[in-house]
């Protein structure tokens, strides 16, 4: 059986057993009757791990991203591929942030490096520049045997991690960063959900508040009910391009103190799947607030290398921290975290990325690298990548100018697309999009007439649910119910990535404006 066709397998059976059915379409607990019945009759126990017997916590883990509309669009690509007839002639994924698989050219310093650290014997190809054998041989060096198949630290490997603590501080303006504070994982969502972990605990009215933005990354609200920990929703603004309002959080800290212990404040800048910039003032608000409630903060900062809006600039929770004082940046605890996934790399499969931890309890920290070490380490050739992405070409290097030149177009190509799809969507009647400033993503609100929001309640799905299927199978274009990532009562919104090659963008968007306007036709 092929790779893409035990995917598809494997996330079919993934939506029937949301819905009780197995593959063949037997309820699941007719089937399990049959099953058991047949396993006493042979003498055998029955079944040990059963949906009544499992954890609990799993079954409520929800994530939107890689939820039904997507098991239906690679299904769609199976029958486009037997020839099934369709009102499309391919699927296009605007669903999730995956540069590459949507068309984006890897850079070609990135892979260079990683290519002769995978393969050392490409040290004598003369095709290879200079610099890009000296930082292969300077990674190989630093590993086990000279070679990325041997396990590193479980910290990450120590020059990799120097390379960032330098990184951050050339970023944030010569703010000094300790390689011992750094923590290199399996992208950013690994240490996200490693520090939340840490963080969890009590029971009842002492069990851990986590306040997460609405709209939301569903890793946020997966890990959370994964942890049985309290997920505690804030607002963003949306008639005020998606920003943080601190009155919003202090009224969202406020009840959720009658009936938990929030403990975690966690923003995410740039914004996902909204696509804000927070300004400095904004930060610097946040910052205060956290000190002021004795909250832990968790900064994701994955998006920080794309931003596109005029006047919108990224500031690093860290440096906005130290720039504010001692009385802050000796106080507050905070994480941030970053991944080779996004920005201008896009190289979500490499799976590498860091968190940096700033004023944590030693006694913790230790507990922190006992946990990290229970899974070995991160993937090597993660840590590969991240190293050439923080420790980048100088200029005067052979690899400087075609790497700047790699670099800038790609980040110039992603603005022009964040442009694109504002002014598209803004055109149609019913659809409204906010500037996309940041990230790689549209967050538009639709407009869903009250016939079509009865006929979704009564097939027991979300009214944008609805919507994105029904542009699923008529236009084979994939895109993510806002539901999926929380919204406020009574608005509907879909996230789509702003990735795919501007000529196809622009069909995409032309398409999907004229589907909304078919669909206010047809039920209003």
């Amino acid at each position: 059986m092929d790779s893409d066709l035990i995917s598809s397998h494997c996330m079919w059976e993934t939506w029937n057993l949301y819905n009780g059915r197995s593959l063949s379409g037997t309820p699941l607990a007719e089937r399990d009757g049959k099953v058991t019945r047949k396993m006493s009759e042979n003498g055998t126990c029955n079944r040990i791990l059963t949906l009544d017997s499992m954890n609990p916590c799993i079954q409520k883990v929800e994530y939107a991203v890689r939820g039904p509309i997507v098991i239906r669009a690679v299904e769609l690509e199976k029958e486009l591929q037997q020839g099934v007839k369709k009102p499309f002639t391919e699927v296009i994924k605007a669903n999730i942030g995956d540069a590459h698989a949507m068309g984006q050219k890897p850079v070609t310093f990135l892979r260079q490096v990683s290519a002769i650290c995978l393969y050392p014997e490409l040290m004598n190809d003369n095709k290879f520049p200079e610099d890009v054998k000296q930082k292969a041989a300077r990674i190989l060096q630093a590993c086990g045997g000279h070679s990325i198949g041997a396990y590193s630290a479980s910290q990450g490997i120590e020059v990799i991690r120097q390379d960032v603590a330098k990184y951050i501080e050339r970023r944030d303006g010569g703010i000094l960063s300790d390689p011992n504070n750094i923590y290199l994982s399996t992208g950013a969502s690994d240490s996200i959900v490693t520090m939340l972990k840490l963080l969890v605990s009590g029971q009842g009215k002492s069990r851990t508040g986590v306040m997460i933005p609405i709209p939301q990354y569903p890793l946020y609200s997966a890990a959370l009910a994964e942890l049985d920990a309290v997920q505690v929703n804030y607002y963003l603004d949306e008639e005020n391009c998606w920003a943080l309002d601190i009155n919003e959080l202090r009224r969202a800290l406020a009840e959720a103190r009658k009936h938990c212990d929030p403990k975690v404040l966690c923003i995410i800048n740039p914004g996902n799947p909204t696509g804000q910039v927070q300004s400095r003032k904004c930060i610097e608000d946040v910052i205060r607030f956290a000190a002021e409630e004795n909250l832990f903060l968790m900064a994701d900062e994955v998006y920080q290398d794309n931003v596109y809006a005029k006047g919108c600039a990224f500031h690093s929770f860290k440096k906005v921290l130290f720039e504010m004082g001692p009385k802050y940046s000796e106080t507050l605890e905070l994480a941030s975290f970053h991944s080779t996934s996004k920005g201008y790399m896009g190289e979500c499969g490499f799976r590498g990325g860091y968190m940096e931890v700033i004023n944590m309890d030693p006694a913790v920290k230790q507990q922190l690298t006992k946990l990290v070490s229970v899974r070995l380490c991160p993937p090597v050739p993660g840590q590969v990548l991240l190293d050439v992405i923080v420790n980048p070409p100088k200029p005067g290097e052979p690899s400087y100018k075609q790497f700047i030149s790699e670099k800038q177009a790609v980040l110039n190509n992603l603005a022009e697309k964040a442009r694109l799809t504002e002014e598209i969507l803004n055109q149609a009647p019913g659809i409204r999009c906010n500037p996309v400033q940041g990230a790689m993503y549209s967050f538009p609100r639709i407009h869903i007439p009250e016939k079509a929001i009865k006929l979704a309640q009564a097939e027991g799905q979300a009214p944008d649910m609805f919507f994105c299927m029904k542009l699923l199978e008529e236009t084979g274009i994939c895109v993510v119910p806002g539901s999926g990532f929380g919204q406020r009562e009574g608005t509907h919104h879909f996230r789509m990535t702003i990735l795919p090659p501007t000529d196809k963008l622009k069909s995409l968007l032309e398409r999907l404006k004229d589907f909304h306007q078919k669909f206010m036709d047809e039920y209003s």
